[in-house]
Order: C-alpha cells, then sequence, then structure tokens
C-alpha cells in the first residue's frame, strides 16, 4: 500500500531532471553578462555548491563542471535522478498478497536455518533482502 501523504509530499518536492539538464547546459555555455553557472545546483536544493559556481564564475571550472553534469543528468535513467536528486520516481506495481505470503514463509523458514546453525548470519541477511526485495 501507498501512503497518500507521502506521495504528496514527493510531488511537492519533485525536481525535473529536464530542467536539471537545461540549466546544467545553460551554465556550460559562453560566458553572458548574468552568469548562468550553478542554477541548476540552486534548482536541485544546492545552494552552498550554487552559491560556489556563482563566486567561480569568472574561471572555467563552473563552465566544465555544468557541462559534465548536464551530461551525467543526461546518462540518468529517471528512477536514478529521482533517488540521488528528489526527483519523482516510477510507483512500482501492487504486490499481490499470495506473493507476500509466500516471502513471509520463505522468511520463517530462512530464520530457522539460521537458529539451526545451517546458514550464518551474513548468509541470512543477504537471503532477507533479496526476498524483501521481491516485494518493495
Amino acid at each position: 500500500m501507498v501512503n497518500s501523504s507521502a506521495n504528496s509530499k514527493s510531488a511537492s518536492s519533485s525536481k525535473n531532471r529536464k530542467i536539471a539538464i537545461a540549466l546544467a547546459l545553460a551554465g556550460a555555455l559562453k560566458p553572458t553578462p548574468l552568469p548562468l553557472s550553478g542554477l541548476h545546483k540552486f534548482y536541485l536544493g544546492q545552494p552552498i555548491w550554487g552559491g560556489l559556481y556563482l563566486l567561480l564564475s569568472w574561471t572555467q571550472i563552473p563552465r566544465i563542471a555544468c557541462a559534465i553534469e548536464g551530461v551525467w543528468y543526461l546518462a540518468q535513467s529517471d528512477d536514478q535522478f529521482a533517488t540521488s536528486h528528489g526527483g519523482t520516481a516510477v510507483i512500482p506495481p501492487t504486490v499481490q498478497p499470495q506473493q507476500v505470503g509466500a516471502v513471509a514463509a520463505a522468511l520463517r523458514e530462512l530464520d530457522q536455518l539460521r537458529q539451526d546453525g545451517l546458514i550464518s548470519e551474513y548468509e541470512f541477511e543477504q537471503k532477507r533482502r533479496e526476498l524483501l526485495d521481491q516485494i518493495s
């Protein structure tokens, strides 16, 4: 189940990857009377980095960094961008109750194997995470 309050919170703070790309690449362009370097950092909620880019705007460093970051954002998928910059992530399909029951049974069996000493704590954690990833 998905919490509607969590969705409304993430929707209000979501960042658009295309806008971030446009702002980063605009900062990489030839210097203009108004320095554009770092605007993408302000947009993404990183004002300290944005200020640093503006302070160094008389050098080539912010332009090069903007170009690299613009290409980096282009190379990322929407989900990767959402994870690292608070964008809108794709909501996974609803989990079937039968699948949750099967994973719960598998977790109980796995815990029993750990308690019996047949698997280590490390192996238990690895398998537990694999099973939980199936439903999350």
